[in-house]
């Protein structure tokens, strides 16, 4: 079930309203899913079913993107304000620490909501924030040519792409490494979102300073990399570990920078066995 909810954050000032899109599908303990800068919460529909044979998926629009609608000016688009929103979504939906999991951008969102003891387990499949400068600046240039490569192609050029191995793999290489695997209408989908996310250029600004420090003492922690990563390189992987240092560093071969499409049942499990505390010990 798709919906929209709508409910208030504090401010130093006054209580501000948001709105968030989100999916809900599924029985068992509650697993919130995370996307990545510039995507929406349909990156995840390649594991949305094999999820749910054991919980409650909630997959959410980050404010700003997808469906969900930008933030007030009084908010900002930073990792203290946006974990706030995430935890008065939760309250919202009735999710008393749900398990998290979340890619890129997203995998940094699950950590920062697991150093505020908002969540059971993380999850986090090539999270940001373990980077050195010259790695986010790399990753920061290559998502601003994305999303201007995608801003001066027409719809139905994008479309046109989409149709082959070849259009599919040219729109899509950065992140997937087999982006021939991706359904067409997702890749149209996806290119839109990115175009028309309009917390893009303010969560970018607010993400150059970020560095994720805290070792999560007490949680369970899983951190997964995909071999083939081209935007967050997989030796930041290493770094989460020496960072976090109980969490288990899994590898996923052959995947890219958003894993779920590349490889589901692997990125399923991973997930399922991080919710569970018993995920494979680090390769």
């Amino acid at each position: 079930m798709s919906a929209t909810v709508s409910f208030t954050v504090p401010t130093p000032r006054d209580p501000e309203d948001v709105a968030v899109s989100y999916a809900r599908v599924g029985r068992g303990e509650p697993l919130v899913l995370l996307h990545g800068i510039g995507h929406h919460r349909q990156a995840w529909d390649p594991v949305v079913d094999i999820l749910a044979t054991e919980r409650e998926v909630i997959t959410v629009d980050l404010p700003g993107f997808g469906a969900s609608p930008a933030l007030s000016p009084a908010l900002a688009y930073d990792l203290p304000t946006t974990s706030t929103v995430l935890g008065a979504l939760f309250d919202t939906l009735g999710l008393e620490r749900p398990h998290v999991a979340g890619n890129s951008l997203g995998g940094l969102l699950a950590l920062e909501l697991g150093r505020e003891k908002l969540v059971r387990s993380v999850t986090a499949l090539s999270p940001a924030g373990f980077w050195t400068q010259a790695e986010r600046r790399y990753a920061f240039a290559t998502l601003l040519a994305m999303r201007g490569i995608a801003q001066r192609l027409p719809v139905p050029l994008v479309e046109r792409l989409s149709r082959s191995t070849a259009g599919r793999t040219a729109l899509m290489s950065t992140i997937y490494a087999r982006p021939a695997r991706r359904d067409p209408a997702a890749v149209v989908a996806e290119t839109r979102a990115l175009v028309e996310a309009t917390g893009f250029t303010a969560t970018l600004r607010s993400g150059s300073t970020v560095r994720f420090t805290d070792p999560l003492p007490g949680l369970p922690v899983t951190v997964a990399w995909g071999s083939r990563d081209r935007l967050l390189l997989r030796r930041q992987g290493v770094r989460a570990k020496q960072t976090i240092p109980h969490a288990r560093l899994i590898r996923l071969p052959g995947c890219g920078h958003c894993p779920m499409n590349d490889d589901p049942a692997l990125v399923a499990r991973v997930i399922l066995d991080g919710s569970r505390g018993d995920a494979p010990r680090a390769d």
